[in-house]
């Protein structure tokens, strides 16, 4: 008897034992499935939206979702002290402008003295007030009229000597297109995003019928024949750099050889990074996005090539591939439910606005869903990054080696504790994140590198802007043709130079030096030359083609 109480006693231990084990793996599948079934109500909810729901952009508070319920917790937000702008004076908002001083005088009538009769003396004068004028456009026809020169004495002898002046070279023969008229077509097409057909109802405007197609024409012609050598003598000099940024963005263009007007092209994004050298934006459009056009374009880099995860780039051979973490960051983001969207905060290293310290401990928070956790670990990178981003590159490259790497192995070695549900958005972000795990850490290699590739998305965004005014490219030369124009225009910004007038100036001298390297040379963004003419605020008026000179090569 005693000896079945033991064996009782043993069993219902086995069994107490293997029960608990049984509860630990139900409550682990229990936060398993209540994970899932958050992904799949975000789904839900996305689906219904699409569906059913309306065109507002409005969004319902939290505790308006269905599903989802959320503890109240008490924030402890530090103590600071934020940093004010100080305000701009009037006078230093508008001291590039010239002034115009215009003097009231007493009429001759009161300049008699009311009291006495006797004619007053001029005291001076004194500031009243500061106001700005501006004059509308205007456009003239100009006559170019040819001075022709006759040899008096050779004439008597039977023969006829004859000199005639030389005139500025037309951009277009037989075309009333002067540098000043498609330098601004130019610059309201690319820069002010200004369709052909809003600038035609312009120029009428101003008395000038130019239709849209002739503006067109001026912009596709000028383009390729005048500012394509600038480009291209950039394109080599960005080759030559050590560190690159890339990206691209989707385009239509309507009558294209082989393709449908409904297919996708491709705007191309390459720029330089932070080397300390001039600034350079180079925009190359593609009929498609294979790989073969990086490869084609980067012809001869060797550098380190920061990007996204696309695969075509993984593809170029001799260069180092940095992953972007914004993107990485992204995809975290998109997999916590839409309710707890709004409390994350995504912000770039060189944003204005103040970014708090991340919590510490991110993979043992209990509060936080998965993807939560995988945000907040890359907002810690951000964060370090935001706290190193004025030290020099070498200094820059020591901080990052000591902090970060230890950052980077709780995340993986916590991504490794994930089992997320097959198909979630959890699962692709996890599995983005293993796929790219060495190129995403390759920005600790050098100091230049940034941690994201930020830098082209936003060059992508100012192409993606006037995309949205002038909507597609009617055909392959004029994509180019925008191509051409908008990498002169987002060089010449980056490089502090007045956007218009360079345009104006390339114009005004290209037609005489397109052939001819080494004045080409002098008129590239970060020319000696370029930055005297076309820094701060210009008047063409003094810089016309009769006046303009030549270039000293």
């Amino acid at each position: 008897m005693p000896h079945d109480t033991e064996d009782m006693i043993q069993l219902l231990l086995s069994t107490n034992k293997e029960q608990e084990q049984t509860i630990v793996d139900l409550r682990a599948t229990i936060k398993e499935l209540r994970s899932t079934i958050a992904n799949l109500n975000e789904t839900i909810d996305e689906l219904k939206r699409k569906i059913f729901g309306t065109s507002s952009e409005k969004t319902r508070r939290p505790d308006q979702e269905e599903g989802i319920q959320e503890e109240e917790t008490v924030t402890v937000v530090k103590e600071h002290t934020r940093t004010r702008r100080k305000k701009s004076v009037r006078a230093d908002l508008y001291e590039a402008l010239p002034i115009k001083e215009i003097s009231c005088d007493v009429p001759p009538e009161e300049r008699i003295c009311p009291d006495c009769g006797s004619p007053m003396e001029h005291l001076g004068y004194k500031f009243v007030r500061e106001e700005l004028r501006i004059t509308p456009a205007k456009v003239v026809r100009v006559h170019y009229m040819q001075e022709t020169l006759m040899c008096p004495v050779c004439r008597q002898e039977d023969e006829t000597t004859i000199v005639e002046a030389k005139t500025p070279t037309p951009l277009l023969a037989h075309s009333p297109a002067s540098p000043d008229m498609v330098a601004m077509v130019m610059y309201q097409k690319s820069f002010l995003h200004l369709p052909f057909y809003r600038q035609s109802k312009d120029w009428m405007e101003k008395g000038v019928p130019v239709p849209r197609e002739t503006a067109a024409h001026w912009y596709n012609y000028c383009s390729l024949e005048y500012l394509s050598p600038v480009y291209e003598v950039m394109h080599q000099e960005l080759l030559a750099r050590e560190i690159l940024h890339a990206d691209e963005v989707p385009c239509q263009v309507l009558h294209e050889e082989g393709k449908t007007a409904t297919s996708k092209s491709y705007m191309w994004i390459y720029l330089s990074g932070t080397d300390g050298k001039p600034p350079i934006i180079l925009y190359d459009y593609r009929p498609g996005r294979s790989g073969d056009y990086p490869i084609e374009f980067l012809h001869g880099f060797t550098g380190m090539l920061q990007c996204d995860g696309y695969s075509a780039y993984g593809r170029i051979e001799d260069v180092v591939l940095v992953c972007c973490l914004a993107h990485c960051r992204r995809k975290f983001c998109e997999a916590v439910p839409k309710a707890r969207q709004k409390k994350l905060k995504l912000l770039d290293i060189n944003s204005e606005q103040e970014l708090a310290e991340p919590p510490q401990g991110t993979a043992e928070d209990s509060s936080l869903l998965p993807a939560e956790k995988g945000v907040a670990f890359c907002n810690c990178l951000f964060y370090m990054e935001r706290l190193y981003k004025e030290l020099p590159q070498e200094e820059r490259k020591q901080k990052r080696q000591e902090t970060e790497p230890a950052i980077w192995n709780e995340f993986w070695t916590w991504l490794e504790t994930l089992e997320p549900a097959g198909g979630s958005k959890l699962e692709k972000a996890v599995n983005y994140a293993f796929n790219h795990k060495e190129t995403l850490m390759n920005y600790l290699l050098d100091g230049r590198c940034e941690i994201s590739n930020n830098a082209a998305e936003r060059r992508a965004k100012t192409y993606v802007t006037g995309r949205k005014n002038f909507l597609f490219h009617d055909t392959a030369d004029g994509a180019t043709a925008s191509a051409i124009v908008l990498s002169l225009i987002e060089t010449a910004k980056a490089n502090n130079l007045n956007i218009y007038h360079y345009l104006y100036t390339l114009l005004l001298y290209m037609p005489d030096y397109k052939n001819e390297p080494a004045g080409i040379k002098q008129l590239l963004p970060w020319s000696d030359f370029i930055k005297e003419r076309c820094t701060g605020i210009i008047d063409i008026e003094k810089v016309r083609p009769e006046e303009r000179g030549n270039l000293n090569i």
